[in-house]
């Protein structure tokens, strides 16, 4: 019995130590680079930080923790942060320059970041784009959305609506960062708020979780974009996402066959799509001859 014993512990250290070995090669195997791994910086935290100039109240005791929490959670993002990484030149060298044309602070480019992160895309509510735009605001503020056409596809026009929006709600609230939650929950939902609570303030105001995080998300990516080395992304220039350089050609008929003019433009239907993501369907019907500009690659296709 005692024999018995010894030969079965024995065997059961034999196979633990094999096991543990294979996790050790397993996991060898699956190791990432370094530079693609997030690593911990105990210095991650801001001493101070702003949202268009205003300054967030760090001193109060949830602001700095609310904070810290979407430092932390994008901190580890690594596939979803570095994709944002190298998508921003291209967005921004579009997003950029209208901003300041219409004088809203650079820092609304964040807001589109944590609204798509910078692609098009659909939310389970319907809105769309890189600015996110519900079908029915898009109307209400001068895009075009039909079946042929969804201009909340048109980062120019896209980003010229969302600044109309924000110039309108700086009237109403006075204040950027509330400007920036409004474009979240709502010019009357925040005003709702603030006057239930008796607050002018957005870091004073009880909001509903996706509302409360938006601000203090928007914070997180700008620190951590402006900052990539501090908080684990070392990303080179070459690794980001190139700009393609077009041409505009104007279209003020109806086009029956969008593959057949993209293969007068030299190119396919494939890559005519890609450069205009707003045109949807496979033509444009166009009755009342308006004009439209379609941006053709020059390169890289």
């Amino acid at each position: 019995m005692i024999k018995s014993t010894n030969i079965f512990r024995k065997s059961v250290l034999v196979i633990g130590v094999m096991l543990i070995s294979g996790l050790f090669i397993f996991a060898s195997k699956l190791e990432l680079p370094s530079k693609w791994i997030a690593q911990f910086n105990p210095n991650y935290f801001p001493a101070k930080i702003d949202f268009a100039g205003e300054a967030v109240p760090l001193q109060i005791a949830d602001v700095q923790e609310r904070l810290d929490r979407e430092l932390l959670v994008n901190k580890h993002l690594n596939a979803s942060t570095f994709l944002i990484l190298k998508r921003a030149r291209r967005a921004f060298s579009v997003i950029e320059p209208i901003l300041k044309k219409n004088g809203i602070p650079d820092d609304f480019k964040y807001v589109a970041v944590i609204e798509s992160g910078l692609v098009n895309a659909v939310s389970p509510a319907g809105a769309k784009g890189v600015w996110q735009f519900m079908p029915e605001t898009a109307k209400e503020i001068g895009l075009e959305v039909n079946e042929n056409v969804d201009e909340r596809y048109h980062l120019e026009k896209a980003t010229e609506a969302a600044c109309a929006y924000f110039l309108k709600a700086k009237e109403r609230f006075g204040n950027w960062t509330l400007v920036a939650a409004s474009y979240n929950a709502g010019g009357s939902g925040i005003k709702k708020q603030m006057d239930l609570q008796k607050v002018t303030n957005y870091y004073d105001l009880l909001l509903n979780d996706e509302t409360s995080r938006y601000i203090f998300r928007t914070l997180a990516l700008k620190q951590i974009m402006q900052n990539p080395e501090q908080y684990g992304f070392p990303i080179g220039e070459e690794e980001k996402y190139r700009i393609v350089p077009t041409k505009k050609i104007t279209i003020d008929t109806t086009v029956n066959d969008l593959a057949s003019l993209a293969k007068q433009q030299g190119i396919n239907y494939k890559i005519l799509k890609i450069h205009n993501p707003w045109l949807r369907a496979t033509k444009l019907v166009n009755p009342t001859n308006k004009k439209y500009q379609l941006e053709i690659p020059l390169e890289g296709y």
